[in-house]
């Protein structure tokens, strides 16, 4: 988005009337690709009765399936894959310009690209992307295919992008990669989390830092004892375990042990008082039979954690965990409801307690229906765990304000400004 604004053209979330439409795509999971697939199809529409023109996709749906995509969706005018992000403006140019329809594939284990960006979410969070790819190799999982090799990006570039964001108002930080637990491995030779979660408390003096996709396995105690220790690291972390059961977590070719996942619950509880945990658990793996599934359910009962994923398994072409034997694909879903109906009660159990407690709110936003504003506590991240309602009158936007919780109930969150 940013090299198109440089490039003179003007950026618009509306499609009706759009030169050129650019969509970016999902093609890790076959409901994301179904969901793209029928967007494509609704352009196609849109394109015929004259009201864009020109349709380039990009992203993972492209890059997972280049040889056939251009074939199989006629409606598309370019195809852009992920290592070709950088030559998005020559692509629309050349359309503009030719009418010939292109594909574009570049190096997907180039470096991470460091161009500009435009905050498409809002003004008062972001995402900051510390690497890209992967070098897991779940067995589960095509990331590694799609997304190329695991590239840290230089500490320096992401502290000079925190502190532009900072410069921007921006609140809070939410640190992304597929794995930030392994950030620096390839660049400086060992993890060097910390390290850059250091420089960013220290330098860009932001308000919330928060982290997202901890590999369970290669959080250390170094990491623990800095999270616990500094105010702007939020005590909220994302650790997706994937599963419980040992035989499971080694055919899918995850790292570590379900024993190994309770010791480092109880570890984090323990020396991150307050803390809330978010993970995501897959139903229907490969080898999960009734057993291994109640094995699942007892481990979330036991260890009630705050916020979860739910989601039934997807086989993926190319993957080892498609050639497996596994659940039919009704036993995933039926067990992936049972999953989230268990989690659902466990967050209203946690949101309960928070019942008469003072919390900090970052508001986002104001609902002219109900006359609410909303936001989110440390305990809530963006998209995925929805907002506190709060009751009060002339609150600033994407401002912090105090809030006491008054009601929670069905994943519903109300307080009232102090």
């Amino acid at each position: 988005m940013f090299s198109l604004n440089q490039a003179g053209f003007e950026v618009s979330a509306e499609t009706d009337g759009a030169d050129v439409v650019l969509l970016n795509t999902c093609g890790f999971v076959e409901s994301a690709k179904t969901e793209a697939i029928e967007v494509i199809i609704e352009l196609g529409e849109m394109k015929k009765e004259g009201r864009i023109g020109k349709i380039v996709v990009a992203g993972c749906l492209p890059e997972r399936y280049k040889a056939e995509i251009m074939d199989e969706l006629p409606e598309i005018d370019a195809a852009v894959g992920t290592g070709s992000f950088d030559e998005i403006v020559a692509v629309i140019n050349s359309l503009l310009k030719n009418g010939k329809k292109l594909t574009s594939f570049g190096d997907i284990d180039a470096p991470v690209s460091e161009s500009g960006r435009i905050i498409s979410t809002s003004p008062a969070w972001a995402y900051l992307k510390v690497a890209e790819g992967c070098d897991n190799r779940c067995a589960y999982c095509a990331i590694p295919d799609i997304r190329g090799r695991y590239r840290s990006r230089p500490i320096e570039n992401i502290v000079k992008e925190a502190g532009e964001l900072k410069s921007r108002g921006t609140k809070e930080l939410i640190i992304v990669a597929q794995d930030v637990t392994m950030y620096g491995l390839d660049l400086y030779g060992k993890p060097v989390l910390v390290d850059l979660l250091s420089r960013l408390c220290e330098i860009c003096s932001l308000d919330w830092i928060r982290l997202h996709y901890l590999y369970p396995e290669r959080i250390n105690d170094l990491l623990i004892n800095f999270i616990a220790e500094h105010d702007t690291m939020l005590k909220y972390l994302d650790v997706p375990i994937q599963h419980i059961n040992d035989g499971i977590l080694a055919r899918m070719n995850r790292l570590g042990t379900g024993e190994g996942i309770r010791l480092l619950f109880k570890s984090l509880r323990e020396r991150v008082p307050g803390v809330v945990l978010r993970t995501s658990v897959i139903t229907g793996l490969p080898g999960e039979g009734e057993k291994e599934f109640d094995e699942l359910c007892q481990f979330l009962a036991d260890e009630r954690i705050e916020r979860a994923g739910v989601f039934p398994y997807s086989p993926e072409e190319g993957t080892p965990a498609a050639l497996m034997d596994r659940p039919s694909q009704d036993v995933a879903m039926r067990r992936a409801e049972i999953i989230a109906d268990l989690q659902s009660r466990i967050m209203d159990d946690y949101d309960r307690t928070r019942i008469g407690r003072v919390v900090t709110v970052l508001i986002e936003g104001f609902r002219e229906g109900d006359g609410l504003y909303y936001g989110r506590s440390f305990a809530e991240s963006p998209d995925v765990d929805g907002y506190i309602m709060v009751k009060g009158e002339g609150i600033a936007m994407h401002e912090f304000v105090q809030v006491r919780i008054l009601e929670a109930m069905n994943g519903l969150i109300i307080g009232e400004a102090l």
